[in-house]
């Protein structure tokens, strides 16, 4: 909505946080707040209407949204007895959320008697509790139908007192029934099947033919800048070439002060497969396939590999 007069132009409505905008035919000037040279096309007292309308709006999802992260707050514990509170990180943007053990958070984690599981990812621990737990009470339930339904997971997450976050296993504690608060604490008990996912993503990295798995060692990480840098260079080259921004490759030597082999050697990296460019860039390709050793390789793509003595996967 343009709340401002139809001349005044677009850098007459600035919005700030909260989306609120800037009163009726009024020019933001640096930190100015300047009246417009035309009559307002809105009521002043209809245009405070709507920024109080949206204020609201605004308070209310940033509530909502506040509420749902964090769903486990107070129920964590590791497998050493220390409570796991929410934390997050910020990572290109995306918001990440975890449960951290307290020592681990608080950087004591030498001191104190921290075991095998200090960090978890918030949503799949979440999302592994609240449908196991689910589950769980339609097989117990005599009449579950509410939960069959359509599961709340504020309200399966009420039923549970304590979770203990083990290596291979979620230990749910639940509160006792009204009316069996002399059962057996073991019934209470609900033990889950768990891994704790990967913190980084597993290489897939190329074997060679003639090396076991178990001895394969990825590229040196300054050694795949390298590669990438060279890769990135030829395809620059060849690409002036082709569109004639340079007449020869001596043109580009002389540009570069390298001779016109290293100039040919180098764009011979931009007919590279697909395949090995992009385990290049992931640094996927095994220690001593670096520059040198895919100079001027064979221009069919199936021949580069064999040459190498790579397995392409």
């Amino acid at each position: 909505m343009i709340a401002c007069c139809n001349e005044c132009g677009p850098e007459a409505v600035s919005v700030a946080p909260g989306r609120q905008l800037t009163p009726i035919c009024e020019v933001k000037y640096k930190d100015e707040i300047l009246p417009g040279e035309q009559p307002a096309i809105m009521d002043r007292a209809l245009f405070d209407a709507v920024q109080q309308k949206l204020t609201q709006q605004w308070t209310t999802r940033s509530t909502t949204r506040n509420a749902s992260d964090h769903l486990l707050t107070g129920l964590l514990f590791d497998d050493a007895g220390h409570r796991m509170v929410p934390t997050h990180a910020t990572k290109a943007g995306v918001r990440y959320r975890y449960y951290v053990s307290l020592p681990h958070l608080h950087e004591e984690s030498k001191t104190a008697s921290v075991r095998s599981v200090s960090r978890v990812p918030a949503t799949d621990i979440e999302d592994t509790i609240v449908n196991s737990l689910s589950e769980s009470l339609v097989v117990q339930k005599e009449k579950p139908n509410s939960i069959i339904k359509r599961p709340d997971r504020k309200v399966i997450l009420e039923q549970i007192a304590r979770i203990d976050v083990h290596q291979d296993r979620l230990a749910i504690r639940l509160k006792p029934a009204g009316d069996q608060g002399t059962a057996d604490a073991a019934d209470d008990l609900l033990s889950i099947p768990w891994l704790k996912p990967p913190s980084r993503k597993s290489r897939q990295i190329l074997i060679p033919h003639d090396m076991p798995k178990s001895e394969v060692r990825p590229t040196r990480i300054e050694r795949r800048a390298r590669l990438v840098n060279a890769i990135a260079r030829g395809r620059r080259w060849l690409d002036e070439i082709v569109s004639g921004s340079v007449t020869d490759v001596q043109q580009i030597a002389a540009r570069q002060k390298c001779s016109v082999r290293q100039v040919n050697m180098t764009i011979s990296l931009a007919f590279l497969a697909p395949d090995l460019v992009r385990a290049g860039v992931e640094g996927r390709l095994p220690r001593g396939i670096g520059v040198e050793r895919l100079r001027d390789a064979p221009a069919e793509w199936s021949r580069q590999f064999e040459v190498l003595g790579l397995n392409p996967q």
